[in-house]
């Protein structure tokens, strides 16, 4: 038997007013997680330097390619 809205268990308490809560948007998000997308929160300073998607990945792009460059480059000196 399923269970009406009734018979559930409030476990919310009688002080918690949510109505007064601002800058909460329901499902702001559902559209990237349902497309499979990796979903990132930028600190202020960091999306202002990056503001577009696009940027952010090109950026991080390049890192990767220092990083293999510099990984590459040590293991010749190690030989």
């Amino acid at each position: 038997m399923k269970k009406t809205v009734d018979d559930m268990d409030d476990d919310l308490r009688s002080e918690s007013d949510f109505s007064n809560m601002a800058g909460g948007i329901r499902g702001k998000y559902v559209e990237r997680y349902r497309a499979g997308k990796n979903l990132v929160l930028l600190d202020a300073d960091i999306a202002q330097a990056f503001p577009t998607d696009a940027a952010v990945n090109e950026a991080l792009r390049l890192l990767l390619q220092i990083a293999q460059r510099q990984q590459s480059s040590n293991r010749v000196e190690a030989d």
